[in-house]
């Protein structure tokens, strides 16, 4: 098994910053795209950012310019740093990996959420 533990969400004004991080732990042989996901309340779960296990990044478009994602292969951890914060940011942000495990089968895990608030 693989498992998610996010953290670093919280209430923040707008404008403000915060920053999530995701470690991956567990049977793990290598983990290909790591990436955030929200979900705000009556709304469909969203891609947020992505980044392969070379560092090619993607981005939603609302989150472009103010998001950054990025990796450390060897801690197996992903962090979304997130500036210039606005209320419709508002939601639960939750971690995914995809990758191959010891027993050389492939993997989807996602991490518990971790709500982030912003208030206008």
């Amino acid at each position: 098994q693989v498992q998610l533990v996010e953290s670093g969400g919280g209430l923040v004004q707008a404008g403000g910053s915060l920053r999530l991080s995701c470690a991956a732990s567990g049977v793990i042989f290598s983990i290909n795209n790591m990436g955030w996901y929200r979900q705000a309340p009556g709304k469909q779960r969203e891609l947020v950012a992505v980044i392969s296990s070379g560092g090619t990044t993607d981005y939603t478009n609302s989150v472009k310019g103010r998001f950054t994602i990025s990796r450390d292969n060897a801690k197996s951890t992903v962090y979304l740093q997130m500036n210039s914060l606005k209320p419709e940011d508002t939601a639960v942000y939750y971690c995914n990996a995809e990758g191959v495990s010891i027993r050389q089968h492939d993997f989807t895990s996602w991490g518990q959420g971790t709500q982030v608030t912003v208030s206008s």
